[in-house]
């Protein structure tokens, strides 16, 4: 068995990097390691959290908009529970390679809700900023 050649320390590789190797040590064209154990589930796991994160939020944010003088009628009310019904449906359903792109749609439903009080839609731009930054976590991660 032979050792893979061992270039000089003193040349710009770290000590005991191959020859034909990244910077990093990995073999050169090799693939990108991101170090997680299960990429795929991690991404999954960002996904699904968001979702429910974002359900809960909405639920949650009900009674303040009320209280604040916002005119959330029946339908309102109706709709955000059902985008948050609809967000923990995606979230146990993250291992589809569809249900990315659902709750990208997902993320413009709730500020097309805004519509119907301001404070929807500003909760639709952050909730869809997070989304945004999953989406490119899920690109960087898995390629």
């Amino acid at each position: 068995m032979s050792r893979p050649e061992r270039g000089p320390v003193g040349e710009g590789r770290p000590e005991g990097a191959t020859v034909g190797a990244d910077p990093g040590g990995r073999p050169a064209g090799g693939p990108r390691r991101s170090g997680l154990r299960n990429p795929e589930r991690a991404v999954r796991g960002l996904g699904a959290g968001t979702l429910v994160l974002e359900a809960l939020v909405l639920v949650l944010a009900i009674q303040p908009i009320r209280m604040v003088g916002g005119d959330l009628g029946g339908a309102a009310i109706a709709t955000v529970v059902g985008l948050a019904v609809a967000a923990v449906l995606l979230a146990g359903t993250m291992r589809r390679p569809w249900a990315w792109h659902a709750g990208t749609v997902l993320q413009g439903l709730l500020m097309l809700a805004g519509l119907l009080h301001w404070s929807l839609l500003a909760l639709g731009v952050v909730f869809a900023l997070v989304w945004a930054y999953a989406l490119h976590v899920r690109r960087v991660i898995l390629g």
